[in-house]
């Protein structure tokens, strides 16, 4: 069997999860949660053969963190599980509806794509969080999650085959075609008209090649070069536990802080005491020549560092003259994912809000906060960094699209 083949059962799976009842469904993720906990020493004996390899092949501490599943993280996964299970099944949701003058009756209602497909890399629980999602709004699910989760993954499509079958859903429904490498890969790129809608998730090179080289329609999730910046009215405690927190917390993620712009009129009083306190962490200061003046202990910041994306505990800061150069800064590295303003003034927040291009703007709070489950998704595909269709972290909703119904009784047009 190919991995078209493959392809080919989830396209024919998912006729029948369209129509599925919303009770149907909710089983089938009841179902996986509670094999999710069940099969935790199975899972984690996997992982491990996975991150031993990952240590062999020189794999970076930030990757082999996401690579990374323990019961904890299991139990948390099962967890998002089972807030999918409460949220409001998406589909059949009336969008807009209007009656026209000669008596037809439309309606826009959300349906499913059909079949999402997924190519990702040592993020095993992207294979559970991107089908649990699918599933509740209806759709079949075709994953390629990398070589580096090869048997974490293995174990993981198992248990979401077996909680589809206790539900009495086809087990076809979640198809992997990680056994055939980058074939699998090119190939799903290629099947457009089988698969409906492609989902990146991963490098920057990886999110690149899927774009440029999909004929599959492709929801680009972009790296992220997140950006806080410390107003000159901004409230010094909150400005050491906010940076602490949207770096140090998970320093890993797309979310986390990778560049610190500081204000220059508060450079002096509040920055040396936010670096201590990133430094007693172990974070490595980058920093240009106001930084290091007040900050002896970093080290000096060159040009990629603007543009890095560190995945490690590494910070790139700088000290600003005013707001305007740090929005001007913010445009020309941002990667559109999450920019963070701490200011006491109502004027700069709304001005940050308006002016900031990017998918989520937050004012006083930790960018660590860009997450569908910290959102209420229960879990997330990914974070949308692109303007059409979906934007942000993406849920049930987005994973929709929908149809017109138009109820006539005998119009004719003229």
């Amino acid at each position: 069997m190919s991995a078209t083949d493959k392809i080919k059962l989830a396209k024919k799976a998912s006729s029948s999860l369209s129509i599925a009842s919303t009770s149907r469904k909710d089983a089938a993720l009841e179902a996986i949660a509670k094999l999710l906990v069940d099969s935790t020493s199975e899972i984690v004996s996997a992982n491990k053969k996975d991150l031993e390899k990952a240590k062999t092949d020189g794999v970076s501490e930030g990757l082999q963190d996401r690579l990374m599943l323990n019961a904890e993280r299991i139990a948390a996964l099962a967890t998002s599980m089972e807030t999918i299970v409460a949220l409001p099944d998406p589909i059949g949701e009336v969008v807009r509806g209007m009656s026209l003058p000669n008596g037809l009756k439309l309606s826009e209602v959300r349906v499913p794509f059909g079949v999402i497909g997924a190519i990702y890399e040592a993020r095993p629980n992207v294979t559970v969080d991107i089908t649990a999602l699918a599933l509740k709004s209806g759709n079949a699910v075709v994953l390629r999650g990398g070589t580096a989760a090869e048997n974490t993954n293995i174990a993981l499509v198992k248990v979401l085959q077996q909680g589809l079958a206790t539900a009495g859903l086809s087990s076809d429904l979640v198809q992997t075609v990680d056994d055939y490498g980058r074939d699998g890969a090119n190939e799903m790129m290629a099947a457009r008209g089988l698969i409906d809608v492609l989902i990146p998730r991963g490098s920057a090179g990886l999110i690149k090649a899927v774009v440029e080289g999909s004929k599959v329609p492709v929801i680009e999730t972009g790296d992220g070069v997140t950006h806080l910046f410390i107003d000159e009215s901004a409230n010094l405690d909150w400005s050491v536990e906010i940076v602490h927190n949207s770096k140090v917390q998970r320093p890993a993620t797309c979310n986390a802080l990778e560049t610190l712009l500081v204000h220059q009129a508060v450079a002096k009083s509040i920055l040396p005491k936010v670096l201590k306190r990133l430094a007693d962490s172990g974070v490595t200061i980058h920093g240009d020549e106001e930084t290091l003046a007040l900050f002896p202990a970093a080290v000096a910041a060159t040009e990629d560092d603007w543009n890095a994306e560190y995945y490690s505990l590494d910070l790139a800061v700088r000290v600003v003259s005013d707001m305007d150069q740090a929005l001007q800064h913010i445009e020309k590295y941002s990667t559109h994912h999450t920019e963070v303003i701490i200011t006491d003034s109502q004027v700069n927040a709304e001005r940050f809000l308006a002016e900031v291009d990017s998918a989520v703007v937050m004012v006083n709070a930790a960018s660590r906060f860009t997450d569908g489950g910290q959102f209420g998704f229960g879990a997330e595909v990914g974070i949308s960094t692109q303007k059409l269709h979906a934007r942000g972290p993406m849920g049930l909703k987005e994973l929709t699209a929908t149809k017109w119904l138009v109820r006539g009784s005998g119009q004719t047009r003229n």
